[in-house]
């Protein structure tokens, strides 16, 4: 290579650097391929999920911000929504124990039982519950062309887990990248008929939800808390992570919102009462509802028949919380 032209390919280093970190503010990481060669930028830009006036206005935006650096003198943008095919919902906490991966198989029960296409992914790596909720231990999905095929329900809810790929009990000790990447296997599957797909993710913050967002990036979040400070506290981050992300929030759900006796159908608030609703009020978000702490939602979660499945007091809270997630979403 002559003089002049390491000069140039040194330019071009520097810039492509430049450019990586400004289209990220503009694209909101729906940019890759970039390239930039001969005084052209290549790129690929992702536009799932967006209406016909909203992807023009990236594609005009990210066309001008290429432009507008020294020496370039053409851009080739191939606009793709290939990556996503169903609408990702993710459902998520700021801490365990607050009853998430039920309310997940609930939501998924009621919104199919309303005449929606449900799949569920349960993403919590290290804790799997979905084999278990829905009557579906023992049972290993199949793959074709490299793609995980999900496993039928008998609450006909498609679904794939890390507890249908590793021994029943066996601990998963696996890092940020490793838990990224099978929870993608789990996303990427075939998920031929479905419209909405939940995501039921681990509880926290970490890297296992900072890599799902960034390479999935969910059309909304739902987050689960019970009634008590210490629980809305890490809802609180949970709302916070989400909105940093630039996911918007469907809204919040207390469980465990008070308990009925079996013997004298009298109501106690072990957990407090009414936290989650005055939080949401608080940060400005919708509060889709709450699900007491109901010993029929345990035994019948523990025989993996979700009570939604019935015609149940209980299972009308899950059917009034999932149709204000319908409608949101429909509204998007």
């Amino acid at each position: 290579m002559s003089i002049i032209g390491n000069y140039l390919y040194l330019i071009e280093m520097t810039q492509i650097n430049d450019i990586k970190d400004a289209l990220s503010s503009v694209t909101d990481g729906r940019h890759s391929g970039l390239k930039f060669e001969n005084g052209r930028i290549s790129l690929i830009l992702d536009i799932a999920g967006l209406s016909a006036g909203l992807s023009n206005k990236l594609l005009q935006d990210t066309d001008s911000l290429c432009r507008s650096f020294a020496g370039v003198t053409d851009v080739r943008i191939i606009q793709t929504a290939e990556r996503s095919k169903q609408n990702i919902i993710a459902i998520a906490s700021g801490k365990g124990g607050v009853g998430k991966s039920t309310l997940s198989a609930n939501l998924a029960v009621a919104m199919q039982r309303s005449g929606r296409k449900i799949g569920l992914v349960d993403a919590d790596i290290y804790g799997p519950s979905q084999p278990r909720l829905l009557d579906a231990e023992g049972i290993k999905p199949e793959s074709v062309e490299k793609k995980l095929i999900p496993v039928d329900t008998k609450s006909n809810i498609p679904f794939l887990s890390m507890g249908q790929l590793v021994k029943a009990g066996q601990a998963i000790a696996w890092r940020g990248p490793m838990a990224g990447n099978a929870i993608s296997q789990l996303i990427d599957a075939r998920w031929d008929g479905i419209n909405d797909l939940l995501i039921d993710l681990p509880p926290g913050t970490g890297d296992v939800q900072l890599s799902m967002v960034q390479k999935h990036k969910p059309m909304g979040a739902i987050i689960v808390s019970t009634p008590q400070d210490l629980a809305l506290i890490d809802a609180t981050r949970a709302i916070n992570f989400f909105d940093a992300a630039k996911v918007p929030i469907i809204g919040l759900v207390e469980n465990m919102a008070g308990y009925i006796c079996p013997h004298c159908n009298e109501v106690s608030d072990p957990f407090g009462s009414g936290g989650a609703e005055a939080a949401a009020n608080q940060l400005n978000i919708e509060f889709l509802g709450r699900i007491p702490l109901d010993m029929s939602i345990r035994l019948s979660s523990d025989a993996g028949r979700p009570p939604a499945l019935d015609d149940s007091i209980i299972a009308e809270n899950f059917a009034m919380i999932a149709k204000k997630i319908s409608t949101w979403v429909d509204n998007q």
